[in-house]
């Protein structure tokens, strides 16, 4: 049944990520802006109750899974959230564009597209408060090329042409355009006026430029009524003032209010992007790290129990790091060895088996840090839904647990964050 809430009952928007840390990348956005938000784990079953939420976004782990499963997972959340009321949806995904030359942004984009039966949707990845920016349809990395930056070389999804109008036209049966930055920068009737004139030539997906914020603002305020938006979260940005022009978002609330959340703190670590790399430096000066090593793992060593016994002695003395993050060499070798998806997964499982001893032990307050390790870590610890509440650092909101023994996370995208962001990110938890 759902439950009251700001929306007349039910969510004014419901969101589908492709992983999790992006999905809590988007509810922070949302949460900043306004509107109290709550993310579901995985595709939510039919006895899941609607959250008490303005927005409900739920959270994948399709990014590179199959294209035909990530298809189906993402249609799926998408009935859910229809049936739980939503108006309108957004469809999530990493501000770097990670996908292949096969998907899955674009097959999941058009499959959504049908499922609502709309003729045209955006896309827009664009996050300039995080150096990721569009224009003349290439997405930068801060001043570099998508494609000359580090995510050139992602094990998984290796960007090498920054022409997103290009790019996304080999996943998509439909035509893809583009709305230039000259429009966006004309502000939101002009951006508005050009998606119909677009829709009208037959485009059915358009990638729209955008430098900074208030581009977003204007790209936000264009889609009202859209029943489909797709991008990274900063497009996210001018959505909740849609709702709040129509009367359906009051003022009077605290938008990212939590419990507190008392206990033993530990942070896990699989991302290997240079961000989270400096992060794990940083700690390691004054913090214990305990290494994960995937050849070790492969050779059969328990190093989840060698971890779990490392560690019973620390809890409760201040925060300690479980890593399998390693610099882009060390990663291709493991990957040469034991192949790119077994090397993963073999690291997944066994960060995901070390969170699930830690809380166990009591750890009630934990960081982690990479997208792929977020999903396994949560999924171990049966976890199912967040409360999102205040930002850490641009993209990463605190969350507490939803359930009987709420457990405070920050669950981070590998390239967000400063380097001190381990132990920022306890200090702003409540």
């Amino acid at each position: 049944m759902a439950t009251t809430g700001s929306g007349g009952g039910v969510p004014l928007l419901g969101c589908v990520a492709d992983d999790f840390t992006g999905a809590t990348d988007l509810a922070n956005t949302l949460v900043k802006n306004g509107m109290t938000t709550v993310q579901l784990l995985g595709v939510p079953d039919a006895a899941t109750a609607v959250p008490e939420a303005d927005a409900v976004v739920v959270a994948l782990k399709s990014r590179t899974i199959a294209v035909a499963d990530a298809v189906a997972q993402s249609v799926a959340a998408l009935d859910w959230l229809r049936a739980a009321g939503a108006g309108q949806f957004f469809f999530k995904y990493c501000s770097t564009f990670d996908s292949t030359e096969k998907g899955n942004i674009g097959p999941v984009a058009e499959a959504l597209m049908a499922r609502l039966g709309t003729r045209f949707t955006i896309a827009c990845p664009a996050f300039p408060e995080n150096g990721r920016t569009l224009y003349k349809g290439h997405l930068f990395v801060g001043d570099l090329l998508l494609s000359d930056s580090s995510m050139r070389h992602h094990p998984l999804t290796p960007m090498t042409d920054a022409n997103l109008v290009r790019f996304l036209g080999r996943q998509t049966q439909g035509k893809v355009g583009l709305v230039p930055f000259p429009i966006v920068e004309a502000g939101a009737k002009a951006v508005k006026c050009t998606f119909r004139m677009l829709e009208d030539e037959g485009t059915r997906i358009a990638i729209v430029d955008a430098v900074t914020d208030r581009d977003l603002a204007a790209i936000g305020e264009a889609c009202a009524g859209m029943a489909l938006v797709t991008g990274g979260s900063g497009v996210a940005l001018g959505l909740p003032e849609n709702f709040r022009r129509r009367g359906l978002l009051t003022g009077d609330r605290v938008a990212d209010a939590l419990p507190a959340v008392t206990g033993p703190e530990a942070v896990i670590s699989g991302s290997c992007s240079p961000a989270t790399l400096a992060q794990v430096a940083r700690f390691a000066e004054d913090g214990p790290v305990f290494p994960v090593d995937p050849l070790a793992l492969a050779e059969g060593r328990d190093l989840v129990g060698e971890a779990l016994d490392w560690a019973r002695g620390r809890l409760g003395q201040g925060p300690l790091l479980v890593s399998a993050s390693a610099p882009a060499a060390t990663v291709a070798e493991v990957q040469k060895r034991l192949g790119v998806m077994a090397a993963g997964e073999l690291v997944e499982r066994a960060l995901a088996g070390i969170a699930r001893g830690l809380v166990a032990a009591g750890v009630r307050r934990l960081v982690v840090a990479g997208g792929e390790t977020a999903g396994a870590v949560v999924g171990a610890l049966g976890i199912r839904g967040l409360r999102i509440g205040r930002e850490i650092a641009p993209g990463v909101p605190c969350t507490v647990s939803l359930g009987e023994t709420p457990m405070a996370l920050a669950l981070k995208s590998g390239n967000f964050g400063d380097a001190d962001f381990f132990t920022k990110a306890f200090r702003t938890m409540p």
